[in-house]
């Protein structure tokens, strides 16, 4: 009909309107967990994130965060609406996808009718808004995280070649081939999940110019894709710029050109070639070749946002993530060279032992004229007999209990090295099943929860409470995790607890297996992008078990696919119906309908309380109160994500506390990282250290070795490091390769303390002077120091006390300074002291109490948490729970110290903070209800004892409900909740709380020990 393209067009945009709007009324008003601070904070001020760089989300986030104006706490927002709006275009591109490959269909044996037309558009609308609410794609879509851009140019470029494939016989048809080269190189500068939606294209070209295919056809067009993809992914992203690296290398090291020569020459170079090869081939009219050529510029033209990340680390940003300042270093960046490498296609089991080492390429970083070599690479050989084709279990980690749990998913007994049937089976069961199409149901069947789940605990006893999909029809669930009847109410409570019915599984598998009998060619079409944005990831990432979160949100690409599949399922539908003499008008209707309201309708209806995160600050709140909790200039010591890219962004976007200095202990095992800490940052000065800048260079103390002494005298640290930073023969040790290293000649140490100094110059007050320890001592219990370890003595030696250092975690660095019980916790993190805490008790700190008061009672702020409908997601649940521990501390401390009224107030602060309706008490609260007591306020421990037994109770009635087979599975949680119970009634005892006693007397004796 003549309106089609009119009313497609406008249909589309309602769908993007409809998507657009959901997401920005719930997107995050702030920074999110995990990268999201980082990613923020590095577009705001275009700065250099974490390899392997997302130069063109800075770039559009950038530009977005312009709309802030001079509200700097709108920023965040701001680059969280990008991502809002980039998703509601990938809804819109869904949607004209579908009715492209739906319009295929429909018309295919007759004319555009009015019933087929609204068919077409029905499918477009369900598929689309099916997807607009799935779970994983709904999560990335608002914050300001990548993988919603990504996602967008996932669909742009698939909807391009689709839009190729209905004008392929016009004159210009090959602009829009050129069109997605240009997408796929400003895609890399995103991420990479978007090139794998090239087989898909390769054979969308394939079919359209062969009506006849074969068998060779198709094999050939697999090949050439895959050719394609590893053309670009390990051809152009790196070669072009290994290529830079080795001209660099040679103009400079070789014939002695200022820095950046070869990179300048070698780029003339290259599009000399490219531009001589495009006028060549449009003089001898080789059209292939010239679009081939074309392709390439363009690509290399998205690409180009590279440099940026090379300008801005020219530049010293404050976060400069390995300092990619250079051709050379921008290689090392791109290829991710920090994280290590996985095997893909031969390489070691976790069994296996090292039995030598080969040596790879030359580490080379820039010197004063030249770049001058930083070592060597090595990596492990290994015995073939401990090796395999296609390893899934290589991971030796026992600190992350890898080791463990391969046994137990591959189902392997003994100290022994597996077979390559185990190999597969743990491929299988865990790289597929519970890393793929866990999240694939999560999707399209539901989800039971938003606590993470590692599918089986070390012992091997299946988890059935945590992370696994469920569809909402208990028999079925019941099958799989036991009992659904009588839930916890934590569970029952959940918000992600999302249950579709099978609901879009279905429908999406009609569509299917529907589109097969309509369009095979199609349908294998949408399968392959289904294929590699999703089981192809899973073979490719390797992931070892226990990851440190869920990954669903690398499959979007995959379960984008599938939504493909759920619109045509409304076709599929209407066809049936109207080949049962259903009048068309009606079948469309009802099909639509139907479907509308059974899928999109379902999903967003128990969708929207666990992704609507408006008016939820919990990430940047918890951040400015770590920064908050520090003394003016001082130093504060993070470890992982969440306690670091938060921060960032709390400094660079919004100006919190510019003067802390916040130092993350993992990233300083880098070189880069450790040069950066030796500039002034902000309004916080360089870090004191006795090693020059030049021993903390990439290639010069990497590994420091430490003696183990004999003696039990402790020797100064700060003669140590006078050690370690001399010269001299005598201070030099012979490696096993022959090189000469520094060492630490004794394990040890002591940091002494000068009592008159630190009270002359006023970092101790003179009332404390009689508390000050002689010195602190401690025996380094590591055989050798790493760079972040070489540091981190280095500014304990060399710091005098003069900056305050504090920890969010001190045990983080007791390997090499055991120093957690010179610590002291002032607000919500821990500062080394030279003297006793009074109030310090058997295991636990110190506490500032006065300091620890004012911040929490009247400074903290914990992200809205506490109101009705802010949604607490998991990250903000740990550290809730955190805080609560240290509202707990501060009261205990309160106690000791005689103020029982103060203690109260902070105990019931934190219930207000954290309410047991928002973060459920655990068996953690117990402390709480002593401490009631301890300060008189018996009715409020009663309370508080009273919910927590029923919440016991609760928990216990569902543990010994669920089927014998299941009850190793919640052997270990029915345990706590009894040790729970118990205590308190030791607790109650202890103040003759009796009719408690009997309450937690009658639990036991209806859930007695097994």
């Amino acid at each position: 009909m003549k309106h089609y393209q009119k009313l497609n067009n406008l249909i589309g945009w309602f769908t993007f309107l409809i998507a657009a709007s959901v997401y920005l009324m719930t997107a995050e008003p702030t920074a999110s967990w995990w990268d999201c601070g980082e990613y923020i904070a590095t577009a705001f001020k275009l700065q250099v994130g974490h390899p392997p760089g997302a130069p063109t989300f800075q770039l559009f986030g950038r530009i977005f965060t312009l709309f802030a104006g001079s509200d700097v706490t709108k920023v965040a927002y701001m680059v969280n609406a990008m991502s809002a709006l980039a998703s509601g275009f990938c809804i819109l591109f869904l949607f004209w996808s579908i009715t492209l490959l739906g319009k295929k269909i429909m018309v295919k044996d007759g004319e555009m009718t009015t019933p087929k037309m609204i068919a077409i558009f029905g499918s477009g609308l369900v598929g689309a808004l099916a997807y607009t609410f799935s779970d994983s794609f709904w999560f990335s879509a608002v914050e300001g995280e990548v993988y919603a851009t990504s996602s967008f140019f996932t669909a742009i470029v698939f909807w391009v070649i689709l839009k190729w494939e209905s004008v392929a016989e016009e004159k210009h048809s090959f602009r829009w081939i050129v069109l997605i080269s240009f997408l796929i190189g400003i895609s890399i500068g995103v991420h990479l999940l978007n090139l794998l939606a090239i087989p898909a294209i390769v054979f969308v070209y394939y079919f359209k110019n062969y009506k006849t295919t074969t068998r060779n056809g198709i094999l050939i067009s697999f090949g050439l894709s895959i050719v394609m993809l590893g053309f670009i992914l390990w051809g152009i992203i790196p070669y072009i710029v290994d290529l830079a690296g080795k001209f660099e290398l040679f103009f400079i090291n070789g014939m002695g050109l200022p820095f950046n020569s070869g990179t300048i020459i070698y780029f003339i170079v290259l599009l000399g070639g490219i531009i001589f090869g495009i006028r060549y081939t449009v003089k001898k009219k080789k059209v292939v070749f010239n679009t081939i050529l074309v392709a390439l510029i363009f690509i290399l033209v998205g690409y180009s946002s590279f440099f940026i990340l090379v300008i801005r680390a020219n530049a010293n940003t404050p976060i400069n993530e390995n300092n990619p300042r250079d051709a050379i270093g921008l290689l090392s960046y791109l290829n991710r060279e920090q994280y290590g490498e996985n095997p893909l296609v031969y390489g070691q089991y976790f069994t296996a032992r090292p039995t030598g080492s080969k040596e790879g390429s030359t580490k080379y970083v820039k010197g004063k004229s030249k770049y001058e070599s930083a070592g060597t690479n090595y990596s492990y050989t290994y015995d073939n007999k401990d090796c395999t084709i296609f390893p899934r279990m290589y991971s030796n980690d026992n600190s992350r209990q890898h080791p463990a749990m391969y046994k137990v998913w591959a189902d392997i007994h003994g100290d022994r090295t597996p077979t390559f049937g185990e190999n597969i089976k743990f491929f299988f069961r865990y790289q597929l099943g519970h890393m793929y199409f866990r999240y694939f149901m999560w999707n399209f069947a539901g989800r039971q929860n938003d606590i993470q789940g590692h599918g089986y605990d070390t012992n091997g006893n299946k988890e059935i409470m945590n992370g696994n999909w469920i569809s909402g029809i208990k028999f079925i669930d019941a099958m799989r995790l036991g009992n659904q009847d009588k839930l916890p109410d934590y569970l029952k409570n959940n918000k992600a607890r999302n249950t579709f019915y099978f609901l879009p599984l279905i429908l999406g598998l009609i569509g299917m297996y529907y589109h097969y009998k309509k369009n095979a060619k199609d349908m294998f079409v949408v399968f392959l992008l289904f294929f590699f944005t999703g089981l192809a990831i899973a073979i490719y990432l390797n992931m070892p078990p226990m990851q440190p979160r869920e990954r669903d949100y690398a499959f979007a690409g995959s379960f984008y696919a599938f939504a493909i599949w759920i619109g045509i399922g409304v076709m599929a539908i209407f066809d049936f119906m109207s080949k049962r003499k259903v009048p068309a008008m009606a079948s469309v209707v009802i099909a639509t309908v139907l479907s509308l309201v059974a899928v999109p309708y379902v999903m967003a209806k128990e969708g929207w309380d666990d992704h609507d995160r408006s008016n939820k600050y919990s990430a940047r709140d918890f951040a400015i109160n770590h920064l908050n909790s520090c003394a003016p200039n001082a130093i504060l010591v993070t470890n992982g994500d969440n306690d670091t890219f938060p921060l960032w962004y709390a400094q660079e976007v919004e100006g919190v506390r510019t003067d802390v200095r916040v130092v993350n202990f993992t990233l300083a095992s880098g070189a880069w990282y450790v040069e950066q800490l030796f500039r002034k940052m902000y309004k916080s000065p360089p870090l004191p250290f006795t090693l020059p800048v030049e021993k903390y260079k990439q290639g010069t103390n990497d590994y420091i070795p430490v003696s183990e002494s004999n003696l039990n005298e402790f020797v100064d640290l700060k003669q140590v490091i006078d050690f370690v930073n001399s010269d001299s023969p005598d201070a030099k040790a012979t490696m096993q390769s022959g090189e000469m290293s520094s060492y630490v000649p004794t394990n040890k140490v002591k940091l002494a303390i000068d009592s008159a100094y630190l009270v002359s110059k006023g970092i101790v007050p003179k009332d404390k002077a009689s508390k000050l320890y002689p010195s602190l001592e401690w025996t380094i219990s590591k055989n050798g120091l790493y760079k972040n370890e070489t540091m981190m003595l280095d500014f304990l030696a060399t710091n005098k006390w003069e900056r305050p250092l504090y920890f969010v975690n001190p045990s983080s660095v007791n390997s090499i300074a055991n120093i957690s019980d010179y610590c002291q916790m002032e607000g919500i993190v821990y500062r080394l002291l030279p003297y006793a805490a009074a109030n310090r008790s058997e295991g636990f700190s110190g506490v500032s109490t006065d300091a620890t008061y004012d911040l929490l009672m009247n400074k903290s702020r914990w992200g809205n948490l506490n109101l009705p409908k802010v949604y607490v997601d998991p990250e903000s649940m740990r550290s809730c729970q955190v805080a609560r521990s240290q509202f707990a501390r501060l009261a205990q401390a309160l106690i000791i110290e005689n103020k029982k009224d103060s203690a109260i107030k902070v105990l019931d602060k934190a219930n207000e903070f954290f309410p047991n309706d928002k973060i459920a008490f655990d068996m953690y609260m117990i402390s709480h209800i002593q401490l009631y007591y301890s300060a008189a306020a018996i009715e409020k421990g009663n309370k508080m004892a009273e919910m927590i037994l029923n919440k016991c109770k609760n928990e216990l009635d569902y543990y010994d409900s669920v089927e014998a087979e299941y009850r190793r599975s919640v052997a270990q949680e029915r345990g706590q909740a009894l040790y729970a119970v118990k205590s308190i009634a030791q607790i109650c005892n202890m103040y003759k709380q009796n009719a408690l006693i009997k309450k937690a007397e009658e639990i036991m004796k209806l859930h007695p020990e097994l």
